[in-house]
């Protein structure tokens, strides 16, 4: 997060546990430039934790709708002010930041919102922040609600928009439009129920819509995201925008010829792949056109005569109509029969003999023997199981003639039943930003990982060739 520039990050509610206190503490030690900062409640104990976790600055909440004060806090209007202000002045007495959150704000009658944001500003509170707690708001009355607290005070306003109905970035462009200066994100859009606003849709609407600037590096924004998918496992879908990885894809024929001419024709254009360190491709399937067939045969070293084209063109159409992803391999295979030739070069590597042990306690370890330009070679590796031990030893059989990254690994059972047909799906890339998918099928899942990276590094040889 530091990384990407972000300005604070919220670590944790320092109460809720001896592990939440370690891992915030931990944070705060690593000597950030993002502000580390402690949630808590108008009590003196959870601030008192926030200051032994060495926090910059602490976010103090209260609810201050009707429902949520009837329901939860059980308190009158005024002992709710006169908390507020008495826990943000004993926050300032520490010598930290203070954050104050009406919780429910969205929710909570105008003119008290405006009292008691009133009143922690005049308690010396830093920032406020308006919370949509329950994601109900439209960027209409959200306008409504952030202009008149903004002309009512004088500090910083801060947001931060709940998911319900699919408005919170919608939502959180609109208090910018209306005077908040600061936005409560999340990475992918996490938290409470349907998530928070996500950072990359916020951030890259801001610079690239409204030309307005953030600290953000906006290159590292899919970088960030893929590193929270793996630590949460919750997968990106792939029309996600700005991250997912369709975000940049075109495969219609027309989009994809004007795409290849001009990346304005069919994208922003104020936004562009690289400026969140994506990349722009090429998908084939039953809507590719012959350029982007063209396109692609060209980037795996295959010229096709008009005719030729046409013929692969419809059975890459064929094979897309079916449901399956076209990958480079598929292409490759459909230009081979439609050609005849495929390239003038064999195959850099061919798969004589896999073998592989692991075991419950034991660290797998994978014994691959192969011809690689026709030497033949032995290697082995180890991993945190069979597969990746596996694709480790084909990656060493070749690191001396390219460097490559494994980008995409993906299993997928065709067959039910424990000796399940499976079909992989990889996708690999080399030092200088070739990016390759190929696949293979087998009934034993360390083969098909094996065959399929085989598979990818043939197609990407050939591509360097």
């Amino acid at each position: 997060m530091d990384k990407l520039g972000v300005d604070v990050i919220e670590a944790g509610m320092p109460i809720i546990s001896k592990e939440e206190r370690d891992s915030i503490r931990d944070i705060s030690k690593e000597g950030l430039n993002a502000k580390v900062c402690g949630l808590a409640r108008l009590d003196k104990m959870d601030i008192d934790y926030c200051i032994d976790c060495d926090v910059e600055l602490v976010h103090l909440f209260v609810s201050t709708s009707d429902v949520q004060i009837e329901h939860t806090i059980k308190k009158s209007k005024k002992e709710i002010i006169d908390l507020a202000v008495e826990h943000i002045e004993y926050v300032k007495d520490h010598d930290l930041l203070c954050l104050f959150s009406a919780m429910d704000a969205t929710r909570s009658d105008l003119n008290y919102l405006c009292k008691i944001y009133g009143a922690a500003e005049g308690a010396g509170v830093d920032t406020i922040n308006i919370p949509d707690t329950v994601g109900v708001m439209v960027p209409s009355t959200m306008r409504n609600l952030i202009l008149p607290i903004s002309d009512s005070v004088n500090v910083p306003i801060d947001v931060h928009c709940h998911n319900d109905f699919g408005l919170a970035v919608s939502n959180s462009l609109s208090a910018v439009e209306s005077g908040a200066t600061q936005v409560q994100v999340t990475v992918n859009g996490i938290g409470e129920r349907a998530g928070n606003a996500d950072i990359s849709e916020v951030v890259m609407s801001l610079h690239s819509i409204y030309n307005a600037k953030t600290k953000i590096k906006t290159e590292y924004i899919v970088e960030t995201s893929k590193l929270v998918e793996r630590f949460t496992g919750m997968r990106i879908l792939p029309n996600k925008p700005i991250v997912g990885e369709n975000a940049f894809s075109h495969e219609s024929g027309i989009h994809a010829h004007g795409v290849i001419k001009n990346s304005e024709t069919f994208e922003p254009g104020i936004m562009t792949p690289e400026m969140v360190g994506h990349k722009r491709m090429i998908v084939l399937g039953k809507h590719a056109g012959r350029h982007s067939v063209k396109q692609k045969l060209g980037e795996i070293g295959i010229i096709a005569a008009p005719q030729q084209l046409d013929e692969v063109l419809l059975r890459v159409k064929e094979l897309g109509s079916k449901g399956k992803k076209v990958t480079d391999d598929d292409l490759y295979t459909i230009a081979q029969v439609v050609i005849g030739e495929i390239a003038k070069e064999q195959q850099m590597v061919v798969l004589d003999e896999l073998s592989v042990m692991t075991g419950n306690k034991l660290t797998s370890t994978a014994v691959i023997k192969a011809k690689v330009k026709d030497e033949e070679r032995i290697k082995s590796q180890t991993g945190v199981g069979p597969v990746d031990a596996a694709l480790k030893a084909v990656q060493s059989l070749i690191k001396e003639f390219a460097v490559i990254k494994l980008m995409e690994f993906r299993i997928e059972a065709i067959t039910g039943g424990s000796d399940a047909l499976a079909e992989v799906i990889v996708g690999v890339e080399d030092e200088s930003g070739n990016v390759i998918t190929a696949k293979a099928a087998s009934d034993d899942i360390v083969m098909a990982s094996v065959q399929a990276l085989i598979n990818a590094i043939n197609r990407l040889m050939t591509v360097k060739v």
